[in-house]
Order: structure tokens, then sequence, then C-alpha cells
């Protein structure tokens, strides 16, 4: 062994990457705002579920979650989650058409097809929804 050998590692060369790289197009500003968006779907599911949470502490608890509810800083911070959320809901039913595809025999359904169906039964759903609240 020759003492005065020393193994020699290459740097690799790696392009330094901005932190705003996905402000160069609109498509990647369409994709990580839809992503973040999902924090604020994450807050909305765990809302719902605090209130399923607090009808099973009794009427004390859901009356005081329901007072907090009616306030007006937390009303308008939902309006906010609520517009979110709808944009979450929008870009993700476009992208169905590209994770799904549909094939009636040896033909590919259109996309706009697809689309249309997706945000069709998303109306179904909410007026399902809709109607058996106001019925109760």
């Amino acid at each position: 062994m020759n003492p005065e050998y020393q193994r020699y590692h290459p740097k690799w060369y790696r392009r330094r990457t901005p932190i705003f790289w996905w402000l160069d197009k609109l498509a990647y500003v369409k994709f990580i705002s839809r992503e973040m968006t999902s924090v604020f779907v994450a807050y909305a599911a765990l809302v719902f579920l605090v209130q399923v949470w607090t009808i099973g502490r009794g009427a004390v608890a859901y009356q005081a979650f329901q007072d907090w509810l009616a306030s007006p800083v937390v009303i308008g911070v939902h309006s906010a989650v609520l517009a979110i959320v709808l944009f979450h809901s929008v870009t993700w039913l476009s992208l169905a058409p590209q994770a799904l595809v549909v094939k009636l025999g040896k033909r590919r359904v259109p996309d706009s097809l697809v689309r249309l169906a997706h945000y069709g039964a998303w109306i179904l759903a909410s007026v399902v929804v809709i109607w058996f609240f106001t019925r109760a």
C-alpha cells in the first residue's frame, strides 16, 4: 500500500434548484396549489370529526362547538376554506381523464365525457347530502 494514496471521490455536478422553481410554468403553479390545498381538505375533515366527537360527548359539548362555529371569525375562515376545498375538488376532478382510461370495446371514451361523468356524480352526491340534511 502506498501511504501517499488518497481515495478520489468525484464531486457530482448538481444544478442548483431555486426554492420557487414551480413559479416558472402555470401548470406547475396549478399542481403545487392543488397539493397545498390538501392541508385545507384535511382541516375540513378534522372539523367534521371533532363535530362527530362532540355529539358523542353530549348536548352541552355539542352546543359549545356549535357556538364556536357560529363566531364571525370562524365563519370567515371556513368561508375561505370552502373556496379552497372547492378549488381542490375542481382541479382534482379535472385530472380524472388522465388517471382513468375508460374503454368501450376497443374505443376510448373521450376525456370530456369522463370529466362530465365525474362532475355529474359530484353534483348528484351533493344534492343527495343537501336533501338529506334539509329534510331532517
